[in-house]
């Protein structure tokens, strides 16, 4: 007896047609999850502190993947600046399909040797800058009665680590701002998930990359004994934008070379 099995497979990846706004999206992950958009069909507006850097990089996604793309100075923080660029991106194209929360910063260091000013930027930029632009995008994502909402939380949203009181609090404020945003937006068929990278060799993390610390850490913590590399945070990214997640919301995409699983 023959049986046809009539499934989309593969094809539910492609992103042809859609357009996506990814903040922090001049270089690190942030680049590198815009170019997995790209590669899949996407058009792509990169949102960064730096706008010429910005450009630059929505130049480079053009020429090497064919698609439209994009670069403006945003600041995160400030409503109105995300306003703007989601403003900027529906007169360009008329909808908004994806978003990537992936602008972020980190203060490292003993508690008692931080500063409150140093917590509360940290807080500003990785919690409330996300809840912005998530504000922000939600408005066209309810009307289109689609969405795909990707936050960038992080290992230490999930587990601790010494040193990093400001960034884990933030990132464990993402972590439990992706759940009850996929639970308030599944009426409209937008989904929220985030992705929980684990230690990338980011401009982040390169001050701390030849430290004592970290190798040790590198070698004791990771399963596979190394730092990530970006392209292997583009097939978490293109899942989740593409329609291939359709059933997945509220989840936490975990890439960390096998931290998490000791």
């Amino acid at each position: 007896m023959h049986t046809e099995i009539n499934l989309p497979g593969i094809q539910q990846f492609r992103l042809d047609g859609a357009t996506a706004l990814v903040t922090g999206g001049s270089r690190g992950l942030g680049l590198a999850m815009a170019a997995g958009l790209a590669s899949a069909g996407a058009k792509v507006c990169l949102a960064a502190r730096n706008g010429d850097q910005a450009q630059w990089a929505a130049r480079a996604l053009e020429a090497q993947f064919g698609i439209a793309a994009f670069g403006t100075s945003v600041d995160v923080t400030q409503s109105d600046h995300v306003q703007q660029a989601v403003d900027t991106l529906l007169h360009r194209w008329g909808r908004l399909d994806i978003v990537i929360n992936s602008a972020g910063i980190n203060h490292r260091g003993p508690i008692d040797e931080l500063t409150p000013e140093q917590f509360d930027e940290v807080m500003r930029v990785n919690v409330r800058g996300t809840w912005n632009v998530c504000r922000c995008a939600v408005p066209p994502m309810k009307a289109a009665r689609y969405g795909r909402i990707i936050n960038v939380a992080s290992t230490l949203g999930l587990v601790g680590l010494a040193n990093r009181t400001p960034y884990a609090s933030s990132k464990g404020a993402v972590v439990q701002m992706t759940r009850a945003l996929a639970l308030e937006l599944a009426p409209w068929e937008i989904t929220c998930n985030a992705i929980c990278p684990g230690p990338f060799l980011t401009d982040m993390n390169r001050p701390i990359a030849d430290t004592e610390e970290a190798k040790r850490f590198i070698v004791g913590a990771v399963a596979l004994e190394r730092w990530g590399r970006l392209q292997e945070i583009q097939g978490a990214a293109i899942y989740l934008a593409s329609p291939a997640s359709s059933y997945t919301t509220g989840s936490m995409l975990v890439v960390d070379g096998g931290w998490t699983a000791r």
